[in-house]
């Protein structure tokens, strides 16, 4: 979607009567169906003005091209202002200009990031160098768009901040590769004669917008380029080779992708335990697909997953295109029809209804990924459903297939790649956990390294010792301490005084890389940062929301930390329907044990808060089946 698009002079005459922000908005409302918030239109009076400025200048061709608000297909970001026209050679040539209103602005040591007041006043917040930016939307259109990578079109970000006095942050030496790729231009009349400057040395003629508007039509496609480069990506890594049953579901959920069209949408919905490889494969399809030049994205609830697949596979590909094949499962509520060949979707049963920072936006997340591609792929684990908000339950996702008539293919994973290979230790830790009655009463010590520990500093130290081997150990705990060490950085979150045990969450500097950090073993880790991952050894805090009374498991949901989201809401539930809510929260608890202590692919070691709940399940171990 392009919002406007005109030649330097139309653009400029609008400028003059003073009205090119109510130009913006009216087109904003006639191609999206919505009213511009208004911060942006604030945004569009103040610096498409200064742009018209810009563009005053004898020496730029009034037949330039102008393009505003461009948002790039398959994303939901918005090129600024886009310039078009020819060089010297009648080459088609782009500038993308990345426009921000910032006056100040903090470097950063991490990559590409800088602090800075985004959306009016309040605190400077990490966010995306303006440089990084428009260098990164320049990639996003040679990756994908037919027109700028077939028609040889030359691409050249940059960035203006008109507001920003030089040597205060975004001009910092740190950004020197950003700042080379895609030049800034701050406050000042010399500033602006340089953009000028930039301007001209790129643009000898203008198009009147004719390569703006082939770009807005252009077919959404990776390059070949691109393509070679993806399916290279995971060939070589060991952690990514198919075995088994693996390799025959990959093999035929490439069929039904194949077969699926505008008119006959194929839903897979892949039901696999921990351990089955469901993450491997999602990443697999995804780069065969890719490499295959059909549009797809990995599609995930949980950001950790993203992040850390994301991390193992740049090195081939330029960062920001390897961005763009993930996204979060709450990016799709505004995406068209069938704007995607294919979504890979790793960790299903997390999908929420809505989506959004307070969960307002669109109407279902099953029924958005459906609808915005051909085919979509669902990996599910019905028993790792762990907050209230979670319904990508498989008997759902099939149900919203259905009403969109789509084919519905149910594809299963059962060969147990994690936890050491064993079935075994599965069928015991259900039992034990209260979850299903297996057969599986006690657990043999060949099956699964399976530890109690009487002291969280005991098993702190033995997390650390097996991760100086490879860096495949953490720890990690129930949600059941305040995060105090979000406001007070000093502060412990994780404390248990009869120990002289003090530690913090994980939620901090390394983000969603925890689990690769070598650090990070450190710090204590929660179901929102392991989920969908592994490690050789996890270390398991069971807090007071899990406890043995009377040879039993009993859930303890008011032991949950007040902070902790999952169950948010379940008092007010309660009073509506206690024993379904009673049981929902029940079944939560357990799921949350379950899956974090099926983390581990050769060993599991637990500290338990409660004393009768460490021999509880001492005594699971010792019974023989």
């Amino acid at each position: 979607m392009l919002v406007y698009h005109s030649n330097k002079r139309g653009f400029l005459d609008v400028a003059d009567n003073g009205v090119i922000e109510d130009r913006i908005a009216s087109e904003f409302l006639r191609k999206t169906g919505r009213y511009a918030p208004d911060p942006e239109f604030r945004s569009w009076k103040a610096s498409l003005a200064e742009m018209a400025t810009v563009l005053r200048d004898p020496g730029i061709p009034d037949e330039l091209g102008i393009g505003i608000e461009f948002g790039i297909p398959q994303t939901s970001k918005r090129i600024d202002v886009m310039l078009s026209g020819l060089d010297d050679e009648d080459r088609s040539r782009l500038i993308i200009v990345e426009l921000k209103q910032w006056s100040s602005s903090t470097p950063t040591d991490k990559d590409g990031i800088v602090m800075a007041q985004r959306g009016g006043p309040g605190p400077e917040r990490e966010g995306l160098h303006p440089s990084y930016q428009a260098w990164s939307y320049a990639e996003l259109l040679r990756g994908f768009n037919t027109v700028a990578y077939e028609g040889q079109t030359t691409l050249s970000p940059c960035a203006y901040l008109h507001n920003h006095p030089a040597g205060l942050g975004v001009d910092d030496p740190r950004y020197a590769t950003y700042l080379e790729r895609a030049p800034i231009f701050l406050k000042g009349a010399a500033e602006r004669q340089r953009l000028r400057d930039f301007i001209k040395t790129h643009l000898r003629k203008g198009d009147d917008a004719e390569l703006i508007v082939q770009i807005e039509g252009g077919r959404i496609r990776p390059s070949k380029a691109l393509a070679d480069a993806v399916g290279g990506m995971v060939k070589g890594h060991r952690e990514f080779i198919l075995i088994d049953d693996q390799k025959l579901v990959f093999e035929d959920i490439l069929a039904i992708e194949r077969m699926a069209t505008d008119e006959r949408k194929q839903v897979v919905i892949v039901r696999g335990g921990p351990g089955t490889g469901k993450s491997v494969l999602a990443i697999q399809l995804m780069a065969r697909i890719t490499s295959e030049r059909r549009l797809c994205k990995y599609v995930s609830k949980n950001a950790a997953p993203r992040a850390v697949y994301k991390a193992k596979m740049k090195g081939s590909v330029r960062p920001s295109v390897v961005d763009n094949l993930f996204a979060g499962s709450g990016s799709f509520h505004q995406t068209q029809r069938n704007t995607f060949d294919t979504l890979i979707v790793d960790e299903g049963h997390r999908l929420n209804e809505k989506s959004g920072l307070y969960q307002n936006l669109g109407e279902n997340q099953i029924a958005e990924l459906i609808r915005s591609a051909r085919c979509t792929v669902f990996f599910v684990d019905d028993d790792q459903i762990v907050t209230l908000s979670d319904i990508g339950h498989s008997a759902e996702i099939e149900r919203w297939a259905n009403a969109e008539g789509a084919a519905v293919t149910r594809l299963g994973l059962s060969s147990q790649f994690r936890c050491n290979g064993s079935d075994g230790y599965l069928a015991w830790l259900d039992d034990a956990l209260g979850l299903r009655e297996t057969a599986n009463r006690g657990l043999q010590p060949q099956d699964y390294d399976f530890q109690v520990f009487d002291s969280p500093v005991e098993l702190h130290e033995a997390i650390r010792q097996c991760n100086a081997e490879s860096n495949r150990a953490r720890l990690v705990a129930g949600y059941c301490w305040d995060w105090a060490s979000k406001k007070h950085p000093a502060a412990f979150d994780i404390v248990i005084p009869q120990h002289d045990f003090a530690r913090r969450w994980n939620l901090g500097s390394d983000g969603s890389l925890w689990i690769m950090a070598p650090h990070s073993v450190e710090e204590v880790g929660c179901i929102h940062t392991c989920q969908g991952l592994e490690v050789d050894t996890i270390g398991v805090i069971i807090g007071p929301d899990l406890v043995a009374r009377g040879g039993r498991l009993v859930t303890v949901p008011e032991a949950r930390s007040r902070q902790d989201k999952s169950i948010r809401g379940w008092k007010t539930m309660m009073r509506s329907d206690r024993e379904a809510t009673a049981e929902r929260l029940d079944r939560i608890i357990r799921n949350t044990y379950r899956t974090l202590m099926t983390r581990g692919m050769k060993s599991c070691y637990v500290y338990c808060t409660d004393d009768e709940t460490r021999e509880y399940f001492r005594g699971r171990l010792a019974v023989h089946p």
